[in-house]
This record gives structure tokens, C-alpha cells and sequence, in this order.
């Protein structure tokens, strides 16, 4: 079972540096889902990449992988034992299903990443609070299966111990000891900047930096975050308007075609773009989502791929550096 991921994810990485080669770089776009809790949003985000030949990155927040009932066993730095901020996985059937479509997501060449557990904000925290986290998100995903009543399949453990290479810090709230317990952990990269616009992807040590881009949205193309969770709280001010789904998922599929041009007919900087597993303003960013990846990867000049697909096919890059632009 492993060698037949190892040889979905070189088959995507070839392909990709195989584009590379044959003319311009391709224009990357990568999508990625923060938490990703809803089963049923689990199903239509893989439907989304089969449909589209897209690849994800996933920042699991490991509470979903723990039944409620046994939230007692989890504990996050300076919080009391059983608190989370995004609650728990619901119960163990709930969670057997999540396990599966994590395990069927990697088997397809998904990037699975950490997005830790609780969704703290962790600005406060020590190196040694990011490594306790991080020490139970492992634990916790060794163990998710057996503790949700289930056996798991073969390859799981090997895929926990080296499968999660990715990070983003819930809130994009980061602390002086989040890099060193990064590297320490053994994580390859960690999405958690923001920058002007779009921004090569960076290097401090042994970590790459990635970072959301700052994009033109709206009547007055004032810049926001590419993400669906900041567009919500512009639109509505954080509160469910549902009868306005379809102004709110045209304004975005604009924002995002858009800055994807913009790069497309310039340097062709990754174009990253962050969403959540909620369907918030009626699912208009949803909406905005999937109208605009079936138009734009399915192209050949572009490449809809995983942040760890984006190391894996340009191994040079990033370079060495000790500041950030954008």
C-alpha cells in the first residue's frame, strides 16, 4: 500500500516538473482546507479534485479525530484537560469516517498536514508548549483509529510518522518558539504568513515559508486575505447571510480569477488559497471555489497542486533567506 502512494505522489510530482520542462513554468495555484471536520465536505472537496485533476493540502486539527466523549484525554498548553476551541469529533462512527477519507485523500496524492488540535491561539507559547502540541497531534493520530473502535489500515503508522510535513498555526498567530519546535518536529514547511500579494515561497533553515497573499476583492478592490473565512467576515461582518450567496460567490470567484491572471500574465507566483470545511454565507465561497478550479486546473499551463507537491517539483527552490517580501 505505500508504494502505490509513493508512486501516485512521483507520478504527480513528474508530471509537473515534466510541464516545467517542456516550456514556461506552469502558473500554480494551491488550495488548501484548514480543520477539515464535515465528512460530507470531505467528500465534495475530493470530488472537486478528481473532477478537476487538482491536488489538496489538508491541515487536520487533530480534536476531529478524537470522539467527544473522550475529550477528556486531550489537554493543549496552559489549558484545562477536555477544551478545545472547535470542539471534538463527534462520535467514534463520525471519526472512522473522517479516518477514511484522510487515508483515501493520501492514497491520492493529497498533502495531509497539522494544523495542531485545540485551534488556540498559540502567540503566547513557548518552543516547549509548540512541541507538547505537536507531540499530541501524533499521538492522537497514531492512535485515532484503534480509539474510535476501528482497526487501522496498513501503512497508517508509517504515515503518521513521516506523512505529516506541513503546518499552518490556527488564527496565522505564530510566536518566537514556533520555528525552532517546527524544525525539531521534523515538518518541512509552514504556511502561516500573510503577504501584500503573491510571494515566492521562502526559507529559514530547514523550513520553506509560505504565505497567504493579500489580493484585490470587491467594488473597490481593496486588499484581503485569500481566504474564505476573511471574505465572510468582509461581506457580512461574520454573521449568516445566506440571501446574498450569489453576490458573495461572484465577488470571490472575481477576487480570485483575478489575482490568478494578474500572475498568470506576470511572474506566475504560486497563487494560494486558504478555506475552511463550513459553508459560511450560504456555501458562496464554496461556490466561488469550485467554479473557479474547474476553470482554471483543467488547463495545461497550470498546475493545481499541494504545497508539498510545489517542494517536491521545484527542489531548488526557495531559496536562502532571512526576510520576507510582498
Amino acid at each position: 500500500m505505500k508504494s502505490a502512494v509513493r508512486s501516485c505522489v512521483s507520478a504527480f510530482a513528474l508530471s509537473l516538473a515534466t510541464a516545467a520542462a517542456a516550456g514556461p513554468s506552469p502558473q500554480y495555484v494551491i488550495i488548501s482546507f484548514d480543520g477539515a471536520k464535515d465528512n460530507a465536505l470531505w467528500e465534495r472537496s475530493l470530488k472537486l479534485a478528481d473532477e478537476t485533476g487538482a491536488r489538496f493540502t489538508y491541515f487536520l486539527s487533530c480534536v476531529y479525530f478524537i470522539p467527544t466523549e473522550a475529550k477528556a484525554g486531550y489537554q493543549a498548553p496552559g489549558k484545562r484537560a477536555g477544551r478545545s476551541n472547535v470542539g471534538f469529533g463527534d462520535t467514534a462512527a463520525d471519526v472512522q469516517a473522517r479516518l477514511g477519507h484522510v487515508w483515501a485523500a493520501y492514497q491520492s496524492g493529497h498533502d495531509i498536514a497539522s494544523h495542531a488540535c485545540g485551534h488556540f491561539d498559540g502567540k503566547d507559547w513557548s518552543q516547549a508548549d509548540w512541541a507538547a502540541e505537536f507531540r499530541t497531534f501524533r499521538t492522537v493520530m497514531e492512535k485515532a483509529w484503534t480509539a474510535s473502535g476501528a482497526v487501522a489500515p496498513a501503512g497508517w503508522d508509517d504515515f503518521v510518522r513521516h506523512g505529516f510535513k506541513g503546518f499552518r498555526v490556527p488564527y496565522l498567530s505564530t510566536s518566537p518558539g514556533l520555528a525552532t519546535a517546527l524544525a525539531e518536529a521534523g515538518f518541512a514547511y509552514d504556511a502561516s504568513g500573510v503577504s501584500r500579494g503573491p510571494q515566492a515561497p521562502l526559507r529559514r533553515g530547514p523550513l520553506a515559508e509560505f504565505s497567504l497573499p493579500m489580493i484585490p476583492e470587491g467594488p473597490k478592490a481593496r486588499r484581503i486575505i485569500a481566504m474564505d473565512y476573511n471574505l465572510f467576515v468582509r461581506h457580512s461582518g461574520g454573521f449568516e447571510r445566506a440571501g446574498q450567496a450569489e453576490e458573495f460567490a461572484e465577488r470571490t470567484y472575481q477576487a480570485f480569477k483575478g489575482a490568478f491572471e494578474a500572475e498568470l500574465a506576470g511572474a506566475r507566483t504560486p497563487l494560494q488559497i486558504g478555506f475552511h470545511f463550513q459553508p459560511m454565507n450560504g456555501g458562496a465561497y464554496w461556490t466561488a471555489l469550485e467554479r473557479f478550479a474547474r476553470e482554471v486546473c483543467v488547463r495545461p499551463d497550470v498546475a493545481c497542486a499541494s504545497y508539498a507537491d510545489w517542494l517536491r517539483a521545484n527542489p531548488q527552490r526557495p531559496a536562502d533567506t532571512a526576510t520576507a517580501g510582498g
